[in-house]
């Protein structure tokens, strides 16, 4: 699943791609998938693109928005976007094919769940989408430690773990659970932790831990579970995630341990992040 990190890279990637270019062919719903979600009238994206040129890509959190022309398409955390150069064919599953006048193409492809969308600009109704509109992104300097304080020390997330803190509820927009165990490595605390046992130094750590490793996230492309616009996986390598589960620990040595958590999977090590 894309993340803040891979969303950000994704948008770039598009704008100097297929920013300028003029839609000439749209596709929806070529393949069917039980969890893909449509935003908007699903019937009426032909409509709304033809004709219309690509305006500016941004990240919001985990989505990526797309301008054309009076129109915006959003592309969901679940859903793979690829480019297709001139002359190559077009992916055989997809449920978003968007055809410019240069033969290239843009595909969109949901992988477990996920949605995507187009609607007349500022008519688009999604509550994740309006809450990553809203809140800072943690890559921009409004996103102070001050804000994250305030989310840390409100009374409803006392109990819940770091893990809830963090990757659950949009609390953070596109700070989800892939990019949440290294951030928690390099603070050196544990995914079960309570966030009320958190000390000042504990909620200062852990403040510049989301600042930079999703930076160093950022600037390497993303991590390298996901795949970019091209189908390449992010320069980011990283620490705690499926490709290092057993591995040695970079810090210590002991392996890397996997265990199911709040619906999905935690990765941590049990030396160096001791509940």
């Amino acid at each position: 699943m894309i993340e803040l990190p891979e969303s950000s890279n994704i948008s770039k990637q598009l704008n100097a791609t297929i920013k300028g270019k003029r839609i000439v062919g749209v596709t929806v719903g070529h393949t069917p998938h039980k969890l893909m979600w449509y935003y908007g009238d699903r019937d009426g994206y032909s409509r709304l693109l033809m004709g219309k040129t690509i305006g500016k890509a941004i990240a919001y959190g985990g989505l990526v928005e797309i301008g054309a022309g009076e129109a915006d398409i959003l592309l969901g955390e679940g859903v793979g976007i690829r480019f297709c150069p001139s002359g190559e064919p077009r992916p055989l599953k997809h449920q978003l094919l968007i055809e410019f006048d240069d033969h290239t193409a843009l595909t969109a492809c949901v992988q477990m769940y996920g949605g995507m969308g187009c609607c007349l600009r500022g008519e688009l109704e999604n509550k994740y989408y309006k809450v990553a509109k809203e809140k800072p992104s943690p890559l921009a300097s409004k996103f102070s430690e001050s804000y994250f304080q305030k989310i840390t020390a409100a009374d409803d997330v006392r109990n819940l773990s770091l893990k809830g803190l963090l990757a659950t509820e949009q609390r953070i927009p596109g700070l989800g659970n892939g990019t949440l165990q290294d951030i928690l490595f390099h603070a050196k605390l544990h995914p079960k932790r309570k966030t009320r046992t958190l000390t000042e130094k504990d909620r200062a750590t852990l403040y510049a831990s989301v600042k930079s490793t999703l930076a160093a996230m950022e600037i390497q492309g993303g991590r390298d579970t996901e795949l970019d616009l091209y189908g390449m996986s992010g320069g980011y390598h990283t620490i705690l995630s499926k490709k290092t589960v057993n591995k040695p620990c970079a810090d210590c040595g002991r392996p890397i341990k996997k265990e199911a958590y709040l619906g999905g999977a935690i990765y941590y090590c049990p030396q160096c992040q001791i509940l």
